[in-house]
């Protein structure tokens, strides 16, 4: 009885099993190219989201990765994860840390702010680039998502910080927009705090201090009106000039810029400005550094015109490069 022969050659059942081995090694390899990133950012975003907080019903995440091969591409598509994966409210910042990619034509690494709220995102870029002064390379500002080049991000504990802190803010509810905020105090109720530290004088005693042979101490009068103030309504010549940006300064003895009058904590330093509003503020901030005496113009320029007083009182006997004597804007009334 003649034996059976098999249905197919040996040879080609191998060869099937090789075609097979090799379609498998194939499919590995364009696994390997084309999806090997794609896990990596999958387990990212993951990791990402368990890691977010819940701050008024808003999730929030700060992470950081190492730096990776076209950072910007690689955030951006972790970005889209964590947009798919999470459907609710949320703001996350992304951030590649450490040696920056070889392709980085800017030697920096990345952040990416993404959410689910474009206002939430343009809350966190202003305050973000706050918080980065000097080190923002390049920035582009999608609405919802922005991708910016920062130098040396990561490298300390700051930066971590300093993520959270803007994340918190950009999303915090406030509880009544119209509702001040504890502990916070109306533009009057400073103004008063300010005055009760203060024995303010009238125009006509300012004019008999400054004028006054026998007062005790040093006084001077102080104009800190802006220039644009001083050209539109005039001012008194022999007062100082010192706009009020610069007033703490030149009258603390402990500063470096202060005039060479003030070498003493006892000057009687009377401020004005135009209404006497703001002249109450900067006498108060005076008092903080120590100079106890300072005081105020009650009702300010307006009212030393109103009084008819000189339009020039007696100079400080010491000049200062820092200081200027008024002597360009002479009041044009006659004292009655």
């Amino acid at each position: 009885m003649p034996s059976s022969e098999p249905s197919s050659h040996p040879s080609d059942a191998e060869d099937k099993i090789m075609a097979l081995r090799s379609s498998a090694d194939s499919i590995v390899s364009l696994r390997t190219l084309d999806s090997v990133r794609d896990e990596v950012a999958h387990g990212i975003a993951l990791r990402a989201i368990m890691k977010a907080k819940i701050v008024d019903g808003v999730k929030i995440s700060v992470y950081f990765t190492f730096s990776k091969r076209d950072d910007d591409r690689f955030l951006r598509h972790v970005s889209n994860i964590i947009r798919a994966r999470l459907p609710t409210r949320h703001l996350f910042a992304l951030a590649t840390t450490g040696a920056p990619s070889p392709s980085s034509l800017t030697n920096t690494n990345t952040l990416v702010i993404t959410g689910s709220d474009a206002d939430d995102v343009q809350s966190a870029v202003l305050l973000a680039s706050s918080k980065f002064l000097g080190r923002v390379v390049s920035l582009t500002n999608d609405g919802d998502l922005m991708s910016a080049a920062i130098e040396d991000i990561g490298a300390s504990s700051y930066d971590s910080a300093a993520l959270w802190d803007v994340l918190h803010k950009s999303v915090r509810a406030p509880l009544d927009r119209l509702v001040p905020p504890p502990g916070s105090r109306s533009t009057l109720q400073l103004i008063d705090a300010a005055r009760a530290k203060l024995q303010r004088v009238l125009p006509q005693q300012a004019w008999d201090i400054l004028h006054d042979p026998t007062y005790p101490i040093p006084a001077f009068l102080v104009d800190i009106r802006s220039a644009a103030e001083r050209a539109r309504s005039g001012g008194i010549h022999g007062s100082l000039i010192i706009e009020r940006n610069m007033l703490e300064r030149r009258f603390d003895p402990r500063c470096e810029d202060k005039l060479a009058i003030a070498d003493r904590y006892d000057l009687r330093v009377i401020v004005y400005c135009e209404d006497g509003w703001a002249s109450s503020l900067a006498a108060a901030s005076l008092h903080e550094i120590g100079m106890w005496n300072a005081t105020d113009i009650i009702g300010g320029f307006q009212a030393w015109k109103a009084a008819r007083l000189p339009g020039q009182v007696k100079a400080p006997s010491t000049e200062s490069k820092t200081a200027t004597l008024e002597g360009l804007s002479q009041i044009s009334w006659e004292t009655e």
